[in-house]
């Protein structure tokens, strides 16, 4: 097999195979951003079918999520808006910051015109 031949089989691999993955894994966050910019969809981490599904998932759950709003009276549980299933690649959301005692009050104090 010449190399030219063994280059085009890999190059056409699916993008859910094994060496393809390998691949993209060893792809620093820089390289992954590029080959997105030049729209490679080849180099995404999820196959496109994998990134459809899991846009779909993510669309039911909201509609779930606003269907129980709607018909909920609000006496209940407060309900929450579903997470989206996290991607590979993707980083982490990060954790919303809490608002400490102190801060509220010294936010409670600005909005209520002083700048103590």
């Amino acid at each position: 097999m010449t190399s030219r031949r063994l280059r085009v089989l890999l190059q056409h691999l699916p993008p859910e195979s094994a060496t393809m993955t390998a691949l993209r894994n060893a792809l620093t966050d820089e390289e992954l951003a590029e080959h997105a910019d030049k729209g490679a969809p080849e180099k995404g981490r999820w196959s496109q079918q994998e990134q459809l599904l899991a846009a779909a998932v993510d669309s039911l759950r909201r509609l779930e999520y606003i269907t129980v709003l709607a018909n909920s009276d609000g006496k209940g549980r407060k309900h929450t808006p579903p997470e989206p299933i996290r991607r590979p690649g993707a980083k982490a959301p990060r954790p919303k910051a809490a608002l400490s005692d102190a801060a509220a009050e010294r936010l409670f104090k600005l909005i209520n015109g002083g700048a103590a």
